[in-house]
């Protein structure tokens, strides 16, 4: 099988189903932004997370792919995968509970930042709200639900995972500090 079809060249591209739609469609946009978030998390992945946040990514990120072909459907398509629901947006309630059960509770705004991986999965969480905004510009009736409280829920867990890698590895996180709070000497 070829990687090229040439069908892309004058800016349309095809959905499943056979409908071709422009490249620069909020379709497209909120599918491109999934497959985004899901290299992101590949990126993390290859930092050197704990096996155990390295299992639970892998596994989002296949959940992702399903998201993502869902979006790049004609709306009402059947596509022969399982779609993301109700049980998989609790799965990720259930991880963050399990990750805050390792933590401080929060008292602050946080700065991003810490080990690489941390840093990164601060990165993906930023990659996640980008694509939830992209899906929420296909309008109301375009998406199901559970894509978005699946996506809202998986960037609250990202950004648990980014301090839960660093408490693992000794890097505290670091409040942010407003302008009054900060030396300028």
């Amino acid at each position: 099988m070829k990687i090229y079809t040439k069908g892309g060249d004058a800016g349309e591209t095809g959905l499943f189903g056979g409908t071709r739609i422009s490249k620069a469609s909020a379709r497209v946009s909120a599918y491109g932004e999934v497959d985004e978030l899901n290299s992101t998390l590949g990126v993390v992945r290859a930092t050197g997370v704990p096996d155990d946040v390295d299992a639970l990514l892998a596994g989002i990120q296949s959940e992702l792919f399903g998201l993502g072909a869902e979006l790049a459907a004609r709306p009402g398509k059947k596509l022969g995968i399982a779609p993301v629901d109700d049980a998989q947006v609790e799965a990720l309630e259930a991880a963050i509970d399990r990750a805050e059960e390792e933590l401080e509770p929060l008292e602050t705004f946080i700065l991003p930042g810490g080990a690489m991986p941390a840093a990164q999965l601060h990165v993906a969480r930023t990659v996640c709200r980008r694509a939830e905004r992209a899906i929420v510009a296909l309008g109301e009736g375009e998406v199901r639900g559970e894509v978005l409280r699946y996506v809202n829920r998986l960037s609250d867990l990202l950004f648990v995972l980014a301090r839960l890698v660093n408490h693992r590895v000794g890097v505290p996180d670091v409040p942010w500090k407003g302008r009054s709070e900060v030396s300028t000497s």
